[in-house]
């Protein structure tokens, strides 16, 4: 099965998302960002949180995939946007998008629910983190990837989620 995933972009709370995974943007040791990301790791309960420990901090633009703990989600895979040496970049974004892209493919994820990346006081605009997703998915298009074959980009507001799906659209996504 090759070919473009189904985007849809809607109103929700990531929380609930029932697929295969959820996706949200991390820093290097795993922490939340924002406080939209830490209230999706607190409905996930101590069964995620106790999994958040990393030895030694991981790159920008990597991703790695834990159990998502309470979540219908059976996944969660986590986006690395920033470290103690790098700050939210729309590059750093894009390359973390990348990568949980590829993971969906790593583990035959059929179907995915992604937080946006990179929002937050002081780093990208909704605009920018749009673009970087819509990049991500563009050049996971280009790769033929057989999964994910369902992707749900969450925003919280119907603000966010009319910026999504404009870029989403101009890019025939």
């Amino acid at each position: 099965m090759t070919g473009r995933p189904a985007v849809e972009v809607r109103v929700d709370d990531l929380a609930f998302y029932e697929g295969d995974a959820v996706a949200r943007p991390s820093t290097a040791r795993l922490a939340a960002l924002t406080p939209v990301i830490r209230r999706l790791e607190l409905a996930a309960g101590p069964r995620l949180l106790d999994r958040l420990h990393v030895h030694e901090p991981l790159p920008v633009g990597s991703a790695v995939v834990t159990g998502a703990g309470d979540l219908p989600a059976e996944l969660m895979i986590h986006g690395v946007i920033q470290s103690e040496t790098e700050t939210v970049t729309r590059d750093g974004v894009r390359r973390a998008l990348r990568s949980v892209l590829q993971r969906a493919v790593d583990w035959q994820l059929r179907s995915i629910g992604i937080a946006p990346f990179g929002l937050g006081a002081g780093n990208l605009d909704v605009e920018d983190s749009a673009q970087a997703l819509a990049d991500a998915l563009e050049a996971h298009v280009a790769r033929a990837a057989t999964f994910p074959v369902a992707i749900t980009i969450v925003t919280e507001t119907a603000d966010e989620a009319d910026i999504f799906r404009h870029c989403m659209s101009y890019r025939s996504l």
